[in-house]
């Protein structure tokens, strides 16, 4: 369910042919324990998601859609809407346990939500065309917003229509092939010093194209080199220039029937197994090995930063800090 921002905000323009913004922000109340114990890393109190959601304004997205957890929306109204909405059209959707397609009821030990696949499909109804979509509490950096708007807004050379596929401007037949996009991070520049981080290492084409994304669960820096933690404990090298996911993805509107196909898929599979999750990639993994989709991967010298570890949030806060100091942002984000 979705619930729209001040009708009477003031907008930059028309949105409905420019790319909306969808952040997955459910989880952060109870990962720090209430939205208003979010530590800022803007000098003027701004957190992560709002460089996020400044950066795809700048980046010609026309509307943000956030997804939460209804017992968060007054805090994150008065915290996070009270700044965005008069800068860019803001909606709000829901993502419930319960909010489940005709014919799944959710098992009455089930108290995990359902996953990121399911967090986006919760903002269905309050996108109109193309978008991307984001962790709200990973910093991906402007060019990386740069490069996801302007796939989404331009057509390919070969004539498909962008984030879809030839003669089918949104994607949605099931039977042509999608093309979608993803931002794509230099492993060394994802890393973090302070301990042991997952990521999704990418199969890329010559030609630029995702075949497949292997999940490491334990990669971190040693003073030899980045290395991940494989079987039996045994630490492998990882080139440092591997191309990584961040969870940036940029997708056409038909996209949402494709991912309702895979979220029913799995919770025909799954909805008994305690714990388990349908993740976005997962979903777009299957679209590909399927050859019903293929994602673009656009490179991006970005440093991506999160806050995986307390010991994370000096090093967030320089960041932003030198950012400042260099012009990218100013001092006060929202004015």
């Amino acid at each position: 369910m979705t619930v729209s921002g001040d009708p009477d905000a003031a907008r930059t323009g028309a949105s409905d042919s420019r790319p909306s913004l969808v952040v997955m922000a459910a989880g952060i109340g109870s990962r720090y324990g209430g939205l208003k114990q979010v530590d800022p890393v803007g000098p003027s109190g701004e957190m992560i998601l709002d460089y996020s959601v400044y950066d795809a304004l700048r980046a010609g997205f026309g509307k943000v859609v956030f997804v939460i957890r209804r017992e968060i929306e007054s805090d994150f109204r008065d915290t996070v809407g009270r700044n965005v909405e008069p800068h860019i059209e803001t909606a709000y959707a829901f993502q419930e346990l319960n909010a489940l397609p005709e014919g799944y009821s959710v098992p009455p030990e089930r108290k995990k939500p359902w996953g990121t696949a399911h967090a986006l499909l919760c903002a269905r109804d309050e996108v109109p065309g193309a978008y991307a979509a984001i962790n709200a509490d990973d910093f991906y950096g402007p060019g990386a917003f740069h490069a996801i708007g302007k796939h989404l807004t331009r057509a390919d050379a070969g004539g498909e229509a962008p984030g879809g596929a030839a003669g089918d401007a949104d994607g949605s037949k099931s039977d042509t092939v999608a093309e979608y996009s993803m931002a794509g991070y230099l492993l060394k520049n994802t890393l973090s010093e302070h301990g042991h981080v997952s990521r999704g290492v990418c199969e890329v084409t010559a030609d630029g194209f995702l075949t497949g994304i292997v999940e490491r669960e334990t990669i971190r820096l040693f003073p030899d080199g980045v290395k991940y933690e494989g079987p039996g404990g045994v630490w492998t090298p990882i080139p440092a220039d591997s191309t990584v996911s961040m969870n940036i993805w940029g997708f056409a509107a038909g996209f949402f029937e494709r991912l309702d196909a895979g979220f029913r898929e799995f919770l025909t599979r799954d909805v008994d197994t305690p714990g388990a999750e349908c993740y976005l990639p997962a979903v777009v993994n299957d679209l590909i090995d399927e050859g019903r989709a293929r994602v673009r991967v656009l490179p991006t010298d970005e440093r991506w930063f999160g806050i995986t570890y307390r010991e994370d949030m000096p090093t967030a806060r320089d960041a932003i800090r030198q950012r400042v100091d260099s012009g990218v942002y100013p001092e006060q984000l929202w004015g």
